[in-house]
């Protein structure tokens, strides 16, 4: 009855991915790979979170 007000958990976690792969980007443009492979790495693990959440939901 009440799940219209329940927030979806991966809406955030894409916000956050998007935020990262933004950051990553700036990083990459101002020359700074390592930063850069740090933040694409920290996205990649917030998308295997998404993967995750979407398959349990599937399920």
């Amino acid at each position: 009855m009440f799940s219209i007000f329940k927030s979806d958990p991966t809406k955030k976690l894409r916000k956050e991915y998007d935020a990262k792969l933004e950051q990553g980007m700036q990083a990459q443009r101002k020359g700074d790979i390592k930063s850069y492979a740090m933040l694409s790495a920290e996205a990649e693990k917030i998308w295997s979170e998404i993967e995750a959440l979407e398959a349990k939901k599937a399920k």
